[in-house]
């Protein structure tokens, strides 16, 4: 499954892309095939890390990312060497212009040939560097957004349904987004920002010295000056891109909200009101941007005052020498061209380490919301569920909602292959006893069993797989109906496929779409009507064919017709198997084996329709007194 697509990667600064050179774009010249390959090399190792790793992902940004790298660290080492031995050359070569200076003032014309033949090698050397660093350092940079990516949905996808329906879908994708594209965002500025950085200062720094230990001096108090000036400065603003970030993350889950749900703003002409509803928040969002904007651009003009002072300060110290004979012409022109050469990175300095915790605060954002201890996990040495029967038993559960207690010491056991119908008044429990049964939720007191295995002891895998549901409202992805059937069965042939919608009574309208089996549903299916959603749905558990089949209202959304099409082809999925239908239409469980009333958590009465009818109780007044043999009432 994948959530979003993956993020384009965000092109450096100009001086960064300088630095990577301007022969061969960053990204956009890996070739197609290659790609391949490399998304399938990098997923792989990306798996094994996870499957060890999964409950282990740390939630600190920079673990974070050091997690995500790792799986791609032969790259990393190739990729920073190559940065190494380009930036080291890049750095020093003012040093060549200082030597051919030196000796064409001296007259030696030999020297001059050799220093300008060393400086073409050099630059040779050094381009052939830079682009070894581009061809393995897209691998390691596009891997370790994949591996975020990818553990951080593994993660995401067993948190719990309570998780998700307390958070916008929207907002919790942009979190996913946020921390692997600053990982991401972090190996690149890394790779191609802060350690050539780092290689800069430090050569440019040998350079100076060797030419004047008085500049130097000045040249190092300047480096460690705007170091501790930055720090500051981005330790005030983190709180500020923290919560730019988690504005930005409202932003998009209103507007998910709002277009998930455009038909209800239509229909009630809520256009305006849900303009301004998003309008507030883009205000919101762009005030929280200019807070953490504000102080990078006042980091920028103390940057630009230090730098100008001090470097002005080391250009007449300079002069002065040169005047005095302390210092050769070829000295004056390396510390000149350094000088120069630097004035660009050291006033980004500022903007550099800006961005480290504007990405920083991102990661942070969505790691603290992805990484939500897991609600429902696997016992310890939980063993896969063996389903010999489908017997199923609840035995003393007790559950509540907050204060608000749905079962106290519940009792009910269903034998294998019996088919039972769930009826009863909203809050009643039925709801809850599914979820319960699907470990959903937990239960608080009791256990669970199926065939006298606890279910909280076996693998939530197993259990999922043994149990086929069709829910009241289908969830179908935005893919071709062949691929939502099959669903129910990732390996079925096409030939499977036809014959699961046959026998949910859906296949003569699938062939009558343009597209037939390769029609694309969308987003949830709204490309289907509601009976043509729950045939799919239907069809996708006849593929499964689970020992255990619950349905939550299975028909609906059908008209009379269909609805009488799809019992004939519900009785035959359920033979064999065992049952729990939840039911609001009557009619619709007349035939089940056996028929439980809920209310207020407890069995009121236990039966079949005959039996439940001739008792006049609960069963009795809800059969006299529905439409049709319809029970109105609101979803628990």
């Amino acid at each position: 499954m994948v959530l979003s697509a993956l993020v384009p990667l965000t092109k450096g600064t100009a001086d960064t892309r300088n630095r990577r050179g301007s022969i061969l774009p960053y990204k956009e010249n890996a070739c197609p095939d290659e790609g391949i390959f490399f998304v399938s090399e990098s997923i792989g190792m990306a798996r094994k890390s996870m499957q060890k790793k999964e409950k282990q992902i740390p939630k600190k940004p920079l673990r974070f990312w050091w997690f995500s790298s790792r799986p791609h660290l032969p790259f990393v080492i190739v990729a920073f060497s190559a940065v190494t031995i380009a930036e080291v050359i890049s750095s020093g070569l003012p040093y060549f212009f200082g030597k051919i200076v030196d000796t064409a003032t001296s007259s030696a014309f030999d020297l001059v040939w050799f220093w300008v033949i060393g400086y073409i090698v050099a630059l040779g050397v050094m381009y052939v560097s830079y682009r070894t660093s581009g061809f393995f350092g897209m691998r390691y940079v596009t891997g370790t957004h994949m591996s975020g990516y990818n553990a951080l949905f593994a993660y995401l996808a067993r948190q719990s349904h309570g998780y998700f329906s307390n958070r916008f879908a929207g907002s919790v994708a942009n979190k996913i987004s946020h921390a692997a594209h600053g990982a991401e965002q972090f190996t690149d500025d890394l790779l191609w920002n802060f350690y050539p950085k780092v290689i800069y200062f430090v050569v440019s720094g040998i350079l100076i010295f060797a030419s004047s230990t008085l500049v130097g001096i000045i040249y190092v108090t300047l480096i460690v000056g705007i170091l501790v000036l930055n720090y500051f400065f981005v330790r005030h603003r983190k709180p500020y891109v923290v919560n730019h970030a988690e504005e930005h993350s409202k932003l998009r889950g209103v507007t998910v909200d709002v277009i998930t749900n455009i038909a209800a703003v239509q229909q009630f002409a809520r256009y305006t009101k849900e303009l301004f509803r998003i309008g507030n928040q883009v205000e919101k969002n762009r005030v929280a941007d200019i807070k953490q904007w504000r102080l990078e651009e006042f980091a920028l003009l103390a940057n630009n005052i230090i730098i100008m002072v001090a470097l002005s300060i080391m250009m007449v110290v300079m002069a002065t020498l040169l005047q005095e004979h302390k210092v050769t012409l070829g000295d004056f022109v390396i510390v000149l061209t350094l000088m120069f050469g630097m004035i660009g990175t050291l006033t980004f300095i500022g903007h550099s380490m800006g961005r480290f915790i504007r990405v920083y605060g991102e990661i942070e954002e969505g790691l603290d919301e992805i990484l939500v201890p897991h609600d429902i996990v696997d016992f310890p040495k939980a063993k896969p569920l063996n389903v010999a029967r489908g017997e199923i038993a609840f035995k003393e559960v007790g559950f509540a909602y907050g204060t608000r207690s749905v079962f106290k010491d519940f009792e009910l056991l269903i034998p294998g292959g019996q088919r039972v119908g769930l009826v009863g008044p909203s809050g009643s429990g039925k709801t809850t006893f599914v979820s319960l049964l699907l470990r959903q939720q937990d239960v608080h007191e009791g256990e669970v069993q199926i065939d006298e295995q606890n279910i909280r002891k076996v693998t939530l895998d197993s259990l999922r797989e043994a149990v086929a549901i069709v829910p009241q409202e289908p969830a179908l992805f935005h893919r071709s109906i062949r691929e939502n059937i099959a669903y129910g069965k990732p390996d079925a042939t096409d030939e499977e496929v036809k014959e699961a919608a046959k026998r949910a009574q859906a296949h003569e309208f699938i062939v009558e779409l343009p597209e037939g089996y390769d029609t694309l549903v969308g987003e949830r299916g709204v490309k289907l009507s509601g009976g043509q959603r729950q045939r799919v749905a239907i069809a996708r558990a006849i593929l499964k064919n689970a020992p255990i089949l619950v349905l939550d209202e299975a028909t609906s959304s059908l008209d009379s017709e269909s609805e009488a099409a799809i019992q004939k082809a519900l009785q035959e999925l359920m033979r064999g198997k065992t049952v729990i239908a939840i039911a609001h239409r009557l009619s619709t469980i007349k035939a089940m084996d056996r028929i439980i009333v809920l209310e207020n958590g407890k069995i009121a009465e236990d039966g079949n329709h005959e039996k439940l009818v001739e008792a006049g109780g609960t069963y009795a007044r809800l059969w006299n007194h529905q439409a049709g043999g319809f029970l109105q009432e609101e979803d628990e």
